[in-house]
């Protein structure tokens, strides 16, 4: 039987970084740190904001129990843990009750009355985990931080962007060549757009090349 013979150990690198190998857990984390957060004390220029255009302001109607419930429906009940120790699976059960639920409509909606984001939900912990199917595992980019956020928060940024989503769509603020993270967009609309934009090229005796990148991994090192 396979099980029985002699478990193979996996391979234990050290984390170079500079040449330079490190052990000590303080000096890890201060690599992974520096790795993952090199734009954060970058200077932003938002002088680009003022070349937009102000638009009418328009009316932000209350949130109601159906958009919470609908937003809640969607997550798996099969979910780590926030630092508030809540699951999704907890959160469907406390919010069945309407008198908990008029409760987190009544914060959110004083919430965006004031324009004041309480502290609470900002809490988060973050957590290293190494990328899969790597042969060695001894620099700092082979591992990806992952954030744990407030599930409350969570539920309640979900609601609020679903609704800013329906806003901007239904106005067509959005371009239609912007694919990701919009509803009813799927992969093959982004083939096909890609093929349009290769064979308008070719109709110009054009060559056409693509460069893709992950935006997501990319995030932490661009200028926000």
């Amino acid at each position: 039987m396979s099980w029985v013979n002699k478990h193979k150990l996996p391979t234990i690198e050290t984390i170079k970084y500079h040449d330079q190998q490190f052990l000590n857990i303080d000096d890890l984390w201060n690599i992974l740190y520096s790795t993952f957060n090199t734009a954060l004390h970058r200077q932003v220029d938002i002088d680009i904001l003022d070349e937009i255009a102000n638009k009418p302001t328009s009316p932000w109607p209350s949130f109601s129990k159906e958009e919470f419930r609908l937003a809640l429906s969607s997550y798996n009940n099969f979910f780590v843990p926030s630092p508030n120790k809540l699951t999704w699976g907890h959160l469907k059960i406390i919010l069945k009750d309407n008198k908990c639920l008029n409760i987190i409509i009544h914060i959110v909606n004083a919430c965006i009355e004031l324009g004041y984001w309480p502290s609470y939900f900002k809490r988060s912990t973050m957590i290293v985990i190494p990328k899969p199917n790597k042969k060695l595992y001894d620099f700092p980019k082979l591992f990806r931080p992952i954030i744990l956020l407030n599930t409350v928060g969570k539920l309640i940024e979900k609601v609020i962007r679903e609704r800013l989503q329906f806003n901007t769509t239904s106005n067509n603020f959005i371009h239609p060549s912007q694919l990701g993270g919009l509803k009813f967009k799927s992969t093959m609309d982004v083939g096909v757009v890609l093929t349009h934009i290769i064979r308008a090229g070719w109709t110009k005796n054009m060559s056409m090349s693509t460069l893709t990148f992950d935006i997501s991994q990319f995030f932490p090192s661009l200028n926000h």
